[in-house]
């Protein structure tokens, strides 16, 4: 069984496509690995017969040989950036010269991108929508960007950068990421400023919500307490303080807001299983 990463990402071609309803777009089967990112919507996508919405940045992630077809309407045609790639071929790679065959000729392909047993990216979803995500989004439009702009080393950029940005998306699915709004408006204040001493109360007063939601709210949404969060920002802040700048141990405790030197050191001791100032000489 294969880890996700252990591919070897060969992006064979990269273009912008207007959907528009056409019999191109009808019932059919690819021979390598593809992406669409829709830009508008909405519309219809089926895949393996079910069928999905498509809408404002909807991911299309389809495999070799599985049959698909765009339900788009004439009058209103989708655009979508497209992207062909082997996943686990950079010798030989069927995407320079992908082939399609459409119904009702028999699915029968002559040459086909290889899979391996990767159950990893067996879990990435055919559908998904990157409109949470807007790195993901951004970085996929810089793909399509590179290809068509690049002049020199395109190929190990568009390989190197692929491999990265599936890594991305596969964290980005199987990590918990907080959207409630109120949260993430909160959460980029406390990353921005984990120095300051801000009661609870503010917090919560700071998302307009009351104290019991909130802390429910907020433990949902990041599994940990407010105080256990903004403290392991503290801790993260301490330590790159320590690694950072030239600062003793005594002013980072002192920058960080605590009354002296002992609380400081017996609260990184804790969280890190060393002292400030062992964790400055053997930071690993």
């Amino acid at each position: 069984m294969k880890k996700l990463n252990e591919i070897t990402p060969h992006v064979g071609d990269s273009m912008y496509y207007l959907y528009d309803g056409s019999s191109n777009e009808k019932l059919r089967i690819c021979s390598v690995y593809a992406f669409h990112l829709f830009t508008d919507g909405p519309g219809e996508m089926e895949i393996d017969g079910k069928k999905y919405p498509i809408n404002n940045r909807t991911l299309i992630f389809l495999r070799p040989e599985q049959p698909h077809a765009f339900h788009i309407s004439s009058d209103h045609p989708l655009s979508s950036y497209n992207l062909y790639c082997d996943l686990w071929n950079q010798s030989d790679p069927v995407s320079t010269n992908r082939t399609f065959i459409y119904a009702p000729e028999p699915f029968e392909l002559n040459t086909v991108a290889p899979s391996m047993a990767c159950d990893e990216l067996d879990s990435l979803p055919c559908v998904f929508s990157l409109q949470p995500y807007p790195e993901l989004y951004d970085s996929f439009l810089m793909l399509a960007k590179l290809y068509n702009d690049s002049q020199f080393y395109r190929t190990e950029m568009m390989n190197s950068l692929l491999y990265a940005w599936i890594l991305n998306w596969y964290n980005t699915i199987h990590t918990h990421q907080p959207t409630d709004y109120r949260i993430v408006r909160l959460l980029t204040h406390l990353n921005a400023h984990p120095e300051k001493r801000e009661s609870v109360e503010t917090w919560w007063e700071f998302c307009g919500l009351k104290r019991t939601y909130f802390h429910a709210l907020f433990l949902r949404e990041t599994g940990l307490t407010p105080k256990a969060y903004h403290h392991k920002l503290l801790m993260r802040r301490a330590s790159h303080l320590l690694l950072e700048s030239e600062l003793s141990v005594t002013a980072i405790a002192e920058k960080l807001g605590y009354a002296s030197i002992h609380p400081f050191t017996r609260h990184f001791s804790a969280f890190y299983g060393t002292s400030p100032k062992h964790y400055r000489m053997q930071p690993q």
